[in-house]
């Protein structure tokens, strides 16, 4: 089974970005994901009215989630999945702090409450095929937090991957360029807090250094990435992109789109 994986940071709603705020992008956004018809999706920085007008553009897809306050409050790290194609058999979310099950904790001096949301899925004409999807969003000013998030998701993950031993898939925006040691410990070169990883990043699919990811509505390919899709060793990534389009002249968001073509091998 191939999966067509994609993570996009979809800037939050702000009206002071004018002619860049959600109002302006929503289509925008709608004609990006469609292009790449992804199976699953895993989004940053959604409100719930945003997260409404997703589901006008795409009524064959659902999603889970809940807000970083609780509920329907504040961004949203939201997974959106092919209800056509999937069943979601199993989700949950949990919270980048030393009280994960608490809604709106924060903890190791992270500028917000930050949290991941994941999804357990299953073929719904193959029900033998099936993986998880983990999708988060990494705070932008602390290190700590960064890496207390991550060794906190990788726990998570590998729990689940002890237990099912299917393929899992990590997506988001990680606020860490590739020598940061979150994604060095991604990729299995370091330790986090005694912990060690093995997965592969899907940027190891291309032929040509990846560029930038986040631009601020500049545009351009010049830095290297933040926005990330990981995935355990018993999926095989075949290709990745980053979409650095344009529509009527100017940018579905400050983030480009990553999306990566998955085997999985169950």
């Amino acid at each position: 089974m191939d999966l067509q994986i994609m993570t996009f940071n979809l800037r939050v709603d702000l009206p002071q970005d004018g002619v860049d705020s959600w109002g302006y992008r929503a289509e925008k956004v709608a004609r990006m994901i469609k292009k790449h018809n992804p199976l699953v999706l895993g989004v940053q920085e959604v409100l719930i009215h945003m997260i409404k007008d997703l589901e006008r553009f795409f009524p064959d897809y659902s999603w889970i989630g809940e807000g970083r306050r609780g509920g329907m409050s504040d961004e949203f790290c939201p997974i959106f999945y092919n209800h056509d194609v999937l069943e979601c058999v199993d989700s949950g979310q949990f919270w980048l702090s030393d009280q994960p099950a608490v809604p709106n904790s924060i903890s190791w001096d992270s500028d917000f409450p930050r949290i991941c949301t994941w999804g357990h899925f299953r073929s719904r004409e193959k029900p033998f095929e099936s993986f998880l999807v983990y999708n988060t969003h990494l705070d932008h000013i602390s290190q700590s937090a960064r890496e207390n998030g991550i060794a906190l998701i990788w726990e998570r993950m590998n729990s689940h991957y002890r237990e099912k031993n299917i393929p899992i898939v990590l997506t988001g925006d990680l606020n860490s360029q590739p020598d940061n040691s979150v994604i060095e410990f991604l990729r299995g070169k370091v330790s986090i807090l005694g912990l060690t990883t093995d997965l592969q990043d899907s940027y190891a699919a291309l032929t040509e250094t990846p560029g930038n990811t986040f631009h601020s509505f500049q545009g351009g390919s010049e830095g290297v990435p933040i926005d990330y899709i990981f995935c355990t060793p018993n999926g095989k990534v075949l290709e990745t992109q980053i979409d650095r389009n344009t529509y009527d002249g100017s940018y579905p968001s400050d983030h480009y789109p990553v999306t990566s073509r998955i085997e999985i091998c169950t």
